[in-house]
């Protein structure tokens, strides 16, 4: 071999070297660009018993559709109560998660990373929540809870509701003493005569009428609740278009069961192991699911709650719920 072939050769060589090394890279490149999209692409849903979350895992459409976004849907739950839903949002077990107005203000208010994805806006009409007694109580009326035992969750919609109800007919909280339970030693507390009252939510309400022969000793709530799909923090700013994704899909699935009742109330049977007559009333007593992302009234009005429960000495520090709303850069004014 010539001088000028042996040059030739080597820099033949060096170049297909280079040009196979440039493609090992390129083709590492893509590799750790889709493991590291197919990672930052899963959304984790964690859910209560009851809501909107758990009927669209049911369902199956949300999925289906966040798959053609090349989103992966993962589902944490059942979770009791809201605290800790809130909870598995702080340990970074779950990213969105649906909760009540009040919880949601609590956690925030406690520090815990989250922030404020859609929103559910209130029903004047809506029963889903009520002060109830046993059916043999001689409990008529909110003002009969004079000197009596009430169970509420301590932070969240139970204890709202009852100072409410109070705030209403003028009757100072004090005379009413609050017994802290979760819903799930409420429900025993109260058949069982350890309490008088208790202040709750559906499914619980219609599963104690139904099924314990509670009663209700109030309709509708003195101040309706918002409801609250809450964001993990980090969830929010690294995959905006993802969460915001998981969320319009949530809307979209709340809407499609506003227009098929029978088809929530078989859901709720499936997912909570109801009967046919309880589930029927929990989907009427709830109404319409329809969540959008808040728009500027809807955070004066949260801000008004978050000012109210701050004044009561529920939270600890006051939330600013316009810097709460999540940064999805959207503001749907519907």
């Amino acid at each position: 071999m010539s001088f000028l072939a042996f040059i030739a050769s080597s820099c033949s060589q060096k170049t297909s070297i280079n040009t196979t090394t440039t493609a090992n890279s390129d083709s590492s490149s893509k590799t750790l660009t889709t493991k590291s999209t197919e990672k930052n692409n899963v959304i984790r849903l964690g859910y209560q018993k009851g809501g909107i979350i758990p009927i669209a895992r049911q369902r199956g459409e949300l999925e289906r559709q966040l798959v053609t976004q090349n989103i992966k849907v993962e589902w944490s739950g059942p979770f009791d109560r809201c605290a800790t839903l809130l909870s598995s949002l702080n340990g970074n077990r779950a990213d969105i998660g649906g909760c009540g107005d009040i919880p949601s203000i609590s956690g925030i208010a406690a520090g815990q990373p989250l922030c404020i994805g859609s929103v559910q806006r209130p029903n004047p009409d809506s029963l889903s929540n009520a002060i109830l007694v046993r059916g043999d109580s001689p409990i008529r009326k909110p003002t009969d809870l004079v000197g009596k035992k009430v169970a509420v969750n301590q932070g969240g919609a139970g204890e709202y509701l009852l100072l409410k109800v109070l705030e209403k007919e003028n009757m100072p909280s004090s005379k009413v003493q609050r017994v802290y339970l979760s819903p799930n030693d409420a429900a025993p507390a109260l058949y069982q005569g350890s309490v008088d009252a208790w202040a709750v939510w559906e499914p619980y309400i219609s599963i104690a009428e139904l099924e314990h022969k509670a009663r209700r000793i109030t309709t509708t709530h003195p101040a309706p609740t918002y409801g609250i799909m809450v964001v993990r923090g980090d969830a929010a700013k690294e995959n905006p278009v993802v969460v915001k994704a998981a969320l319009t899909a949530l809307s979209e699935d709340g809407e499609w069961l506003n227009q098929h009742t029978n088809a929530a109330s078989d859901f709720l049977v499936k997912e909570l192991k109801l009967s046919d007559a309880v589930a029927k009333q929990v989907t009427k007593n709830r109404g319409p699911e329809s969540y959008v992302f808040p728009n500027t009234g809807d955070i004066a009005k949260l801000q008004k709650t978050a000012d109210w429960l701050l004044e009561q000495k529920i939270i600890p520090q006051r939330v600013d719920i316009r810097t709460a709303v999540c940064p999805l850069e959207t503001t749907a004014a519907r």
